[in-house]
């Protein structure tokens, strides 16, 4: 599996302070803007960012925090998280997945010998929304996904009024999804992360 920072479209952003006018010299040099995989440690930010942002919309979480911990310590490789300064700003989470569409097993298993990578969840603290985080974070993911043999392609469930924004994203439909959560229903959508040879080339992958 490939390290995330060998990845020249996931190495950290190093933010610089201005020079200062005596001198010429840097006072000091901010940390980066970093994308890494998230690891168990990460857990309990990521469920503080996840509850905010769904509580408060569908009444529920994508994956409680057992749940998070379940998936990071199976499959740390398929999550994806963006820190500045420190700081966990947004992430999604993945699995792999073994069926042509998603059921209601997939929302807590992990498939070894899947090809499918179940996008769980993506959110992005509430101090840094509506800045493109989001779209930003899930096109280094796609990228990432690229340059990992055995996936094929990305599935995820979402509600109808989140449709617009993973078909930007570049995904398609695939239709209404059978998982439902409570009286949630969702609509499936998959993206292709097969088929970019020149990508792989180019990439270092």
């Amino acid at each position: 599996m490939p390290a995330l920072s060998a990845l020249p479209f996931l190495k950290p952003i190093h933010l610089r302070s201005p020079r200062s006018s005596a001198g010429g010299q840097r006072r000091h040099t901010l940390p980066a803007s970093e994308f890494r995989c998230l690891s168990p440690e990460d857990a309990v930010s990521v469920f503080e960012i996840e509850r905010e942002a769904f509580i408060s919309v569908s009444g529920d979480c994508p994956l409680h925090l057992d749940e998070i911990r379940h998936f990071l310590n199976l499959c740390p490789e398929l999550s994806l998280g963006w820190f500045e300064e420190g700081r966990l700003v947004a992430f999604i989470i993945g699995s792999l997945w073994d069926q042509e569409r998603l059921s209601q097993a997939a929302l807590t298993l992990h498939k070894p010998l899947g090809t499918a990578v179940h996008i769980h969840v993506l959110a992005v603290h509430r101090t840094f929304r509506q800045q493109g985080k989001g779209s930003i974070l899930m096109w280094r993911y796609l990228q990432y996904l690229r340059c990992l043999p055995f996936a094929r392609r990305a599935l995820l469930m979402c509600e109808d009024f989140l449709v617009p924004f993973y078909q930007k994203c570049g995904f398609e439909v695939l239709g209404p999804c059978e998982v439902t959560v409570g009286e949630l229903a969702f609509i499936e959508m998959q993206h292709p992360v097969r088929g970019h040879a020149f990508m792989r080339r180019n990439s270092g992958c």
